[in-house]
């Protein structure tokens, strides 16, 4: 398959070996109460998102793609978040601490959960990652190469943040990596437009970026 309208130049991959990547898409961030507005973020501007995300999930699931999801979550001691982590930031809720969605952050609480409108389904992989990157602490990657998988396409939150950390990774272990732009989004809009150069700058120094739409038309010229 070929995505003609992918900056810097055209991104080939094949389903087989295609993975779709979602990005923290947790409550907890996008939704009203959670740990991002706690932090006096806009969380409508993640909301967004959501419709085209849906849209390429639906997408990708229809063409048979393997999918992975993300969440950003830490063991209920707390043990795997250092207190450099925890104390950042000076938030109205820290890590671990109870909000309304329960523990901010915390494995298996209901702010940690991925929105329903993306919910994983059976044969879906889904990850908790302790830190920004998917690969760090996860064992992802060999997940990833016993289905034989080179080339991920990427949502999620946020851009500049936990999207471009695990952009980064899957580029410094050999993946091809495409941001899909409109499923994608910061609490600060200048901070996304910032990381889409960065991506696709010095001709994909780190991956490509494009629209959902020309992903669903590639997905659809060969269904």
């Amino acid at each position: 398959m070929r995505i003609e309208e992918a900056n810097p130049f055209a991104y080939e991959f094949e389903l087989k070996s295609t993975a779709l990547v979602l990005i923290d898409m947790q409550r907890d961030f996008i939704e009203p109460g959670g740990f991002g507005e706690t932090l006096g973020n806009d969380v409508s501007l993640l909301e967004a998102i959501v419709p085209a995300t849906k849209a390429a999930l639906a997408a990708w699931r229809q063409a048979g793609g393997l999918v992975v999801h993300t969440r950003e979550a830490h063991k209920a001691d707390l043990s795997d978040c250092p207190p450099a982590k925890r104390n950042r930031s000076n938030p109205t809720l820290r890590i671990g601490d109870e909000g309304p969605m329960g523990r901010i952050l915390v494995a298996g609480e209901p702010g940690n959960q991925i929105i329903d409108a993306l919910a994983p389904v059976e044969g879906e992989l889904v990850i908790d990652k302790p830190g920004k990157g998917m690969f760090y602490a996860t064992g992802l990657h060999e997940l990833l190469q016993q289905r034989g998988i080179t080339h991920l396409l990427f949502g999620g939150v946020t851009t500049e943040v936990c999207v471009q950390t695990s952009m980064r990774e899957a580029n410094d272990r050999g993946y091809d990596g495409l941001l899909l732009e409109d499923c994608t989004e910061s609490y600060f809009p200048a901070f996304k437009a910032a990381t889409l150069d960065m991506i696709r700058a010095q001709g994909a120094i780190v991956g490509w970026t494009a629209p959902s739409a020309a992903l669903l038309a590639a997905l659809n010229h060969t269904a």
